[in-house]
């Protein structure tokens, strides 16, 4: 290794992050395992680095003792006097061992330790930047598929979209550009791990915040949302500010805003609710589209007895259910439907 080599780390320094004595503290360690893998491993030894010119030279560290048992980690009170007559027994000498050919494996050693450690330095970057972006959105383009995985490009690094988290039914094809949300970013041994959702509802969350000027400045409050997704989702909204509609802000001019949102995610449906203070209240809009003629509300069991006209019974309650449970989950109450004629009858 030369002076040129100081320079270039002094480079990578400036252009990488990667500390010149991380580099430093690394190779010597990567030195030490060099020279016992071709000179011998029994020694104890140490690596040292002129941090100005770049030599490398290699010491064998030996224990003083009256007589020598192993010269290999050991050196006589007598030749240690030889060096510098100030070691006693039970000090340690540092003895020059350099071998010729050394500087051609130091500087082998270096390139590898180099490279390393900027790819190290490089996934760090990449973990630091994206851990701080969980929960968020971000738009990338399917790059391939295996294994029922779909490997997403963000640009700086890729992220993968587990079956689990993808929409049923949906089809992804290389070059597509979709919104995904950040559901969990790993450190592994192979760089940082980027795990990505479509179903998840903070994707739902996010689009409105993109969407709706009102939600992402504070003034529309998104208070919870239940979804199914590629089907349904039903998300309760409410204004700090009496002026502000917040469904028709949701909703957009004619529908344009809520519209994006809904060629976003393949055509799910959205159902946009007022939340309320009132417990009843918000009970009977989480049914929406639903009409509801009147809520009973246990308080000490979270539970609700929802009566609803006859001919709107199936809507209420929703295909397969749907609407009741989605209600539900967006309330965290348990919603019981009657009909008003099953209600009278039991009355």
């Amino acid at each position: 290794m030369n002076v040129e080599f100081i320079e270039a780390l002094e480079e990578i320094e400036k252009e990488k992050g990667v500390s010149k004595e991380v580099i430093f503290d690394a190779l010597e360690s990567a030195l030490i395992s060099s020279y016992k893998k071709n000179f011998g491993s029994s020694q104890n030894v140490e690596v040292e680095i002129d941090k100005v010119n770049g030599t490398v030279s290699v010491y064998a560290k030996k224990n003083v003792v009256d007589e020598v048992e192993d010269d290999l980690l050991e050196i006589n009170i007598e030749e240690a006097k030889e060096i510098d007559d100030r070691y006693e027994i039970g000090d340690i000498v540092n003895v020059e061992i350099t071998p010729k050919d050394f500087g051609r494996i130091a500087a082998q050693t270096a390139k590898q330790v180099v490279i390393q450690r900027i790819k190290d330095a490089e996934r760090d970057v990449i973990f630091d930047e994206f851990i701080n972006r969980e929960n968020e959105i971000i738009t990338g383009m399917v790059q391939r598929i295996s294994k029922n995985n779909v490997y997403v490009d963000l640009g700086k690094t890729e992220g993968v979209l587990p079956p689990t988290e993808q929409i049923e039914g949906e089809v992804y094809n290389q070059g597509d550009r979709i919104k995904l949300f950040i559901l969990e970013v790993k450190k592994t041994t192979k760089g940082p791990q980027i795990i990505l959702s479509r179903s998840h509802p903070g994707l739902v969350k996010r689009l409105f915040e993109l969407e709706v000027p009102e939600i992402h400045g504070g003034v529309v409050d998104i208070y919870a949302i239940s979804r199914e997704a590629g089907s349904r989702t039903k998300i309760a909204v409410s204004s700090k500010d009496p002026n502000v509609d917040p469904v028709g802000a949701c909703v957009g001019f004619k529908g344009s805003r809520v519209k994006a949102i809904v060629d976003e995610l393949n055509g799910e449906k959205i159902d946009i609710i007022i939340w309320s203070k009132n417990v009843e209240k918000f009970i009977a809009n989480s049914l929406s589209p639903s009409k509801v003629i009147k809520v009973e509300a246990n308080e000490k069991d979270k539970s609700a007895l929802v009566v609803v006209p006859d001919y709107q019974l199936s809507l209420a309650i929703g295909k397969e259910g749907q609407n009741a449970r989605l209600a539900a989950k967006l309330t965290n109450w348990k919603i019981d439907i009657k009909s008003e004629s099953q209600y009278s009858g039991e009355l």
